[in-house]
This record gives C-alpha cells, sequence and structure tokens, in this order.
C-alpha cells in the first residue's frame, strides 16, 4: 500500500512559524529588566549626588531619569544659588561649587567678557571665594557639565527620557519595593530606592502619605503657613491700587487675566493651592551672543494688560532680578507684582498625567515668553525701559537644543511626604530641637505667591508672599526623608520630604537637595549592609559616615 502523506505542508508551515517569530513585535517579548543595588528615580541635583555617593560607597547604582538632562534647576537657569549660610554646606554639594570655582579659574571660560570685568556679586557675599575656592554663581551650561563629570568619573549608568507608570509600574511585597516600571516597558528591580525628583512621583505611586498645599497655621503650630492675605515680604505685590477689571470700574466687563474671582480665603487657613512656578531664564546682553525674544504662540496682549496698569501707575523696577551670572548673562528671577510668576496656574500640577504637565509647562514658557515679547513690542511699555529691555534677549549658546528656552520649570514645591516626622517652621526658626542630623539648611522661611484675587476695595493684589529670615542655620533630621515604615522601608526622599509648607520654603533649595541626596544614599548603603529598613538605620553608624564625608550636621556658633 502507498504512502501518499506528504511532509511538504508541514515544512511549509514550520518554515512559516519560524520567520513570523523572528519577526515578532517587541512587546510580545519579555520586558527588559535591570537590576541595582540602589535605583534612582530622577534626574535633579540630588540624584547626581546620591548616585555618587552610593557608586564610592562601592553599590551598583543607576539612574532612571525622566529627563534628558541632569541637574534640574542647578543646570535649568538658577545659576544665582540661594545659599543662605554657606558655611553649613558640606559634602558633594560643596564640591559642586568647588568644580564651580575651578571652571572659571580657567581663561578659555571666560568668553563674553573679561573676569576681571565680572562683578563678582552673590547673594550677600562674594560669588567667587578664592580663601574657600568655591563659586556660587554660574552659568547653565557649566553646572550640567560638572553634573555629566560626576557621572563618568563614577562610571554611573544613567536611563534617560524614562517615565514610570504612575498606575500600575511599582512592585511592592512586605512593604519594600520590589520593582519600578517606565512607560518604556523597562522594569529596575533593587534592594533601596530613592525618589529624588521635584513632583514626589515615585513616593506617590508607592503608597506613601503625602500632601499638597499650604496647611492651616494651627496644624504645626505655625505663624507662618496657611493664607496670609495683607503680608508682604518681598515686596511682590500691588503697591499702589490698580483696577481689576476689563473695563475699568466696571465689575460686569470681568476680569483681567490672571486674576481669580475667588476670595483668597481666611488668614491661617489651610488650601491647596500652590505659591507659583517660573522659568529662570538665562537673557544677555552681548550682541553677539543674544536671540531676540521670540513671539510664543497663540500670544494675546491683553492677558498683560494688568502689566500695562502696573507700568501706568508708576513701577519702574523691572531690572531688578536680572542677577548677574558669568560672560555677561543672568539668571532671572520672578520680581515685582506682576512678573514671571504663573500665579494661580499650577495648582493641578503635581497630580497630573504627563500630558497634562506638558501642557501646564507649555503655558507657562508661552506666558513668559509673551511677557517679554509684550514688553519690548507694547507702546504702553514706558519707553526708557522698553529701549534698554531691547538690548537683552536668550543666551544663544545656553539650552541650545531646545530654542534657548530652559529645560526645567521651577518646580518651587508639589507634593511633599507626610512621615511620622514633619519639619515645619520652628526647627527651621530654632524653636524645636531637630534630632538625628543629616545635613543643614539656612534660608529664609520663603514662599512666593500663591494667588491674585480682588479686594474687598475693589483692587488687584497677590497673597502669599512670605520672607522670613532664620536666626541661625538649622539641622534638618533623618526622619524627614524617610516614608512611616508601615508605607515603605526601602524608599527615601530627599527632594520632597516631610515638611510643612512654610519650612519647605527654606529647605527647597539646591545646595540642601544635594546635601540630602548624598545623606540618603549614605543612609540606603548602611541599610543595605545592615539588612535593615532605612527606619532602622543605626543613626549614630550614619553619623560617623556623614561627618566622615564632610556633611555639616550642626551649627557650632
Amino acid at each position: 500500500m502507498t504512502n501518499t502523506f506528504s511532509t511538504r505542508p508541514f515544512l511549509i508551515l514550520l518554515l512559516i512559524l519560524i520567520y513570523a517569530e523572528s519577526r515578532a513585535v517587541p512587546f510580545a517579548r519579555a520586558p527588559v529588566a535591570y537590576r541595582a543595588d540602589i535605583v534612582i528615580y530622577g534626574g535633579t541635583s540630588a540624584a547626581v549626588t546620591a548616585a555618587v555617593r552610593a557608586a564610592k560607597d562601592g553599590k551598583r547604582v543607576i539612574i532612571v531619569c525622566p529627563d534628558r538632562h541632569l541637574g534640574g534647576l542647578s543646570s535649568g537657569g538658577l545659576g544665582f544659588t540661594d545659599t543662605g549660610n554657606k558655611e553649613v554646606i558640606g559634602g558633594l554639594s560643596r564640591e559642586f561649587y568647588h568644580r564651580v570655582y575651578m571652571h572659571y579659574q580657567q581663561q578659555d571660560a571666560w568668553m563674553w567678557q573679561k573676569k576681571e570685568e565680572y562683578g563678582n556679586k552673590g547673594q550677600g557675599t562674594p560669588a567667587m571665594d578664592g580663601k574657600e575656592r568655591t563659586m556660587w554663581i554660574f552659568e547653565p551650561h557649566v553646572a550640567e557639565k560638572i553634573m555629566e563629570d560626576f557621572i563618568k568619573e563614577n562610571k554611573i549608568t544613567v536611563y534617560r527620557n524614562e517615565w514610570l507608570n504612575r498606575k500600575n509600574g511599582v512592585v511592592r511585597k512586605n512593604g519594600r519595593i520590589v520593582s519600578i516600571k517606565t512607560l518604556s516597558g523597562k522594569i529596575y528591580t533593587g534592594r533601596m530606592f530613592i525618589d529624588a525628583t521635584y513632583e514626589g512621583d515615585l513616593m506617590a505611586a508607592a503608597g506613601v502619605s503625602y500632601h499638597i498645599g499650604r496647611e492651616a497655621s494651627a496644624v504645626y503650630g505655625e505663624e507662618w503657613n496657611g493664607i496670609q492675605t495683607g503680608v508682604f515680604q518681598h515686596g511682590h505685590h500691588f503697591k499702589k491700587d490698580v483696577d481689576p477689571y476689563k473695563i475699568p470700574g466696571n465689575p460686569a466687563s470681568g476680569l483681567l487675566a490672571g486674576i481669580s474671582a475667588e476670595k483668597p480665603g481666611i488668614n491661617g487657613s489651610g488650601d491647596n493651592k500652590l505659591q507659583a512656578y517660573c522659568f529662570r531664564m538665562c537673557l544677555t546682553d552681548h550682541p553677539d551672543n543674544r536671540v531676540a525674544f521670540p513671539k510664543p504662540d497663540g500670544y494675546d496682549p491683553l492677558n498683560y494688560e494688568l502689566l500695562a496698569r502696573v507700568f501706568q501707575s508708576g513701577w519702574n523696577e523691572l531690572f531688578d532680578k536680572f542677577d548677574d551670572i558669568p560672560n555677561r548673562k543672568t539668571d532671572t528671577n520672578n520680581h515685582g507684582p506682576f512678573s514671571t510668576d504663573y500665579i494661580g496656574m499650577n495648582y493641578d500640577y503635581p497630580e497630573a498625567s504627563y500630558a497634562q504637565r506638558k501642557k501646564i509647562i507649555k503655558a507657562h514658557e508661552n506666558y513668559q515668553k509673551g511677557l517679554y515679547y509684550f514688553m519690548i513690542t507694547d507702546p504702553r511699555v514706558p519707553a526708557n525701559l522698553q529701549n534698554r529691555l531691547k538690548t537683552w534677549g536668550l543666551s544663544r549658546d545656553e539650552f541650545k537644543d531646545n530654542g534657548n528656552w530652559p529645560h526645567q520649570l521651577y518646580i518651587r514645591e508639589a507634593r511633599r511626604m507626610v512621615s511620622d516626622y514633619v519639619m515645619t517652621e520652628n526647627e527651621v526658626l530654632g524653636k524645636k530641637e531637630v534630632l538625628k542630623p543629616i545635613g543643614m539648611g539656612s534660608y529664609s522661611l520663603d514662599s512666593h505667591n500663591t494667588q491674585r484675587y480682588v479686594t474687598d476695595k475693589g483692587f488687584v493684589q497677590n497673597e502669599g508672599d512670605i520672607g522670613v529670615k532664620a536666626p541661625r542655620p538649622y539641622s534638618i533630621g533623618y526622619g524627614a526623608i524617610v516614608p512611616k515604615k508601615s508605607e515603605c522601608k526601602n524608599l527615601l526622599v530627599p527632594v520632597c520630604l516631610s515638611s510643612s509648607h512654610i519650612a519647605y520654603g527654606s529647605a527647597r533649595m539646591e545646595p540642601v537637595f544635594m546635601i540630602l541626596g548624598e545623606s540618603a544614599a549614605a543612609a540606603a548603603v548602611l541599610a543595605i549592609d545592615d539588612q535593615v529598613a532605612v527606619q532602622d538605620v543605626r543613626y549614630e553608624k550614619l553619623e560617623q559616615v556623614l561627618l566622615k564625608r564632610n556633611q555639616k550636621l550642626r551649627f557650632s556658633r
């Protein structure tokens, strides 16, 4: 009997299956996984110092960075450093400012002006301290290069443009984070995790308690928390009566852009509002390095009608916060009643989706670009100020891959962790002792305006501007960077630390973030070595490590 069965169809089918497997789409394969002892999420200055400390202590460390650029605000335009008392800045934070100093000792660092022409002005002290070999004022690209040098020298792996899956990207087991997953599908496993973002995204996704907005002053027994109408400690308020309505004197015509129709609230009460954000622009008046202020998308001069009225009231302080940095450039910050702070337009940012945040950031960019375009084109701007401003523009050699515009919005405050220990103004002002210090701060209690409203007399006014000087440098306790043990045992949070709104106004400075980032990594290393939760790290051992690394923990004078 002849066997008529043929193997040919099966061979063809087998070849088809082999070909299909070779052409399989990526999402059908297992996610790519990366392992480290310590996984750091974020690209801020705190992320960099944390990674360097961990690497120097012999741990495998990776940075999962949602940004393409490292350094956060330090490389994003904030070059006129908010330092307070420089004596309490130690460790890798001081090393950063030492490297800034060494950079500007080189002759080729001074391209747009001579070194001796630089005024050497800092915040109350010289920008360049030859005795201490530190420099506190710098150009954005210099800061970024130093951050990248830290990474290269310590052979740290950075995964850029990797965004945490905030919905279900954090895997936990027995009170610990096992891994995090990004939107690209990559998985990062670690023994310890550090959230070094300005937003606290990993902290929130891990189920750690946090707060957004201002607490009522009674919550922590504070004076300067909560709503503060009638308090103008920086002078960024309307000093003269300015009409808020589209048709002056006619409430029925509606409010001008940027003014809320809501009542500001009762003094001392809490709310969910945030102090304003802005971009710290790097401007120059050097004609060979200047790029004209661009007209933004959707520009409408009516959005700046309120500013025209401010000028008409006699305000002339336009250039008061064009703070000098090297090479005829500035770190340009908010100043006055209507300036670069986009008041009231950031409330949704902390909890917003990535797409929503992108829109908020773009709105801030358009607002600020429109502000400067208005001032160089509108005839109602005083001629002497307008003509002078026309000699300024964006710096051509900064942020070259982003149209010379800063790549980082100044997120002055977003989420703040709520742990077993909450830092308050009472610690900042020296009214309460700080236990288990891991670093120090010294800046004033500082909050930018939070809302713009209409007073009972029918005029426009700002609220939220606080600036209360700390009498002396203060310590920051270890408890402020660790969550409640019941919530997570292997996470440290050096940026969105456990703090009241007003205390955070002092602690939220870039040198402090670098200090706390390094201290967080030192604690993570000890937690790994001793096989304990971060809450159970022996402080005596951590203190010895930090002091050995030249961290400043207590103020002796």
